[in-house]
């Protein structure tokens, strides 16, 4: 048994509900077969338990593991493509790199790559969108089970819409998606979602393929895009005209449920939030795409009035890295820029939905914070000596002050250590491809 003594900060309650952060100063975190036994002021946990051993950790912040609900393996090498909108930027930047996994060899050195970012930015767990192609998914599956880190991810379909190496057939994504849910679903951390890229390059028989899995191999998960973008939207219309509304394209075949998470949805119709918040799914919310596309500002308060459950999401490569810091803070602008419409956002609020609000999402009630019964997903956020964030921690006049100087300062390389289950995830090192 270890005991991490620490300063601790986590949201096991919802600020969106009335629930506060919890700070503890001198924190003893009793830790066994990777689950969280104990927890309480240090010296009471220390007395409680005399054979343990202690790691000393109070020259950091520990907080929960990040928990990020929409990110896209393939396009690690994609970041950075600015000034366009959605629909050219995928044209220009996402699909020709996109395209590339289809050799095994470069997937797997991208799948390495990815899970590095991944975990050195302090994300203990992921809704992956994965590859078009079945051995790059397989590759990415293959590499996260060693790196330890816990993640759902599928097989990405299409069968128009997309350069032809991206396209598939109703018959062939449910060969390739059922061998590769047969082979990961919930097989220790890993499990499988149903993974459409969006209705713009999915026909109804390629959205019915998806739902007879989902039928077919009980507990997947459903992940795909919505409401991003207006000329997506447009299309989309023009698409499905017998849809009553983008979400109804995916609704009308069964898999708009409570393991459905949707990405944007930055130009919801009241109808679509309605129907959200009834089956119980989920939005990830991704700032710094929306605002490197211009796609929109996503309408918070309309989210959480009709009672639809958010969470954060990075969306690389549109999103601009890994960070859910960085994301969170972004969130925060655009709320701060909505004015009346916006929703005034506290660090307690980021912490949340960067954390306990994933793992909700997800449906993972054993990860997202630091409480007695969870595991121990957890990061150390320890600047280097004298450096800003440093000097800012040190100087905070309280708890959710030094939080709110970690959002706005911190960074990935202010994460100093990783915890997954209680253990070090075992970061992967990527042999350069071209």
């Amino acid at each position: 048994m270890i005991i991490y003594r620490s300063r601790v900060l986590d949201t096991p309650d919802d600020p969106f509900t009335g629930g506060v952060l919890r700070a503890e100063e001198d924190a003893g975190i009793a830790v066994e077969g990777g689950v969280i036994v104990d927890r309480g002021a240090f010296r009471s946990v220390a007395d409680r338990r005399p054979a343990a051993e202690i790691v000393d950790l109070r020259d950091g912040v520990l907080l929960p593991g990040m928990v990020d609900t929409h990110v896209h393996y393939p396009q690690i090498r994609a970041i950075g493509g600015l000034g366009m909108p959605l629909l050219d930027w995928l044209d220009q930047c996402a699909l020709p790199e996109e395209c590339r996994l289809e050799d095994p060899g470069y997937a797997r050195t991208v799948a390495r790559e990815f899970l590095t970012g991944l975990v050195s930015a302090g994300t203990t767990t992921a809704l992956v969108f994965g590859s078009h192609f079945h051995d790059a998914v397989d590759a990415l599956f293959s590499e996260a089970e060693q790196v330890g880190v816990r993640m759902t991810a599928g097989l990405v379909t299409s069968d128009h819409n997309l350069p032809e190496p991206l396209l598939s057939t109703p018959e062939r994504s449910y060969k390739e998606g059922r061998d590769l849910a047969d082979r990961w679903h919930g097989r220790g951390r890993l499990r499988y979602a149903v993974t459409p890229r969006f209705s713009y390059s999915t026909t109804p028989d390629m959205l019915a393929s998806g739902a007879a899995l989902m039928n077919d191999v009980p507990g997947l998960w459903f992940t795909s895009h919505m409401n991003e973008n207006p000329a997506e939207i447009a299309a989309v219309a023009e698409l499905f005209p017998e849809s009553a509304h983008y979400l109804d394209t995916y609704h009308r075949h069964g898999l708009v449920h409570e393991r459905t998470v949707l990405a944007h949805n930055a130009h919801p119709t009241d109808a679509e939030l309605t129907l959200l918040a009834d089956a119980g799914a989920s939005i990830a919310h991704c700032p710094t795409s929306n605002s490197a596309l211009a796609s929109g500002s996503f309408p918070l308060r309309r989210h959480l009035d009709h009672g639809v459950r958010v969470a954060l999401g990075t969306d690389v490569g549109a999103g601009s890295g890994f960070s859910l810091f960085k994301e969170a803070l972004q969130a925060y602008f655009m709320q701060q820029l909505l004015q009346g419409d916006g929703v005034p956002l506290t660090a307690a609020h980021l912490l949340h939905l960067a954390t306990r609000a994933g793992a909700l999402a997800l449906g993972l009630d054993d990860v997202g914070d630091l409480s007695v019964g969870k595991q121990f997903d957890a990061v150390l956020v320890r600047p280097a000596a004298g450096q800003p964030l440093d000097v800012c921690l040190r100087q905070a006049p309280t708890a959710e002050n030094a939080l709110a100087k970690i959002f706005s300062l911190g960074t990935a390389g202010d994460i100093s250590r990783v915890w997954i289950g209680g253990e070090a995830p075992l970061i992967p090192i990527a042999t350069p491809a071209g």
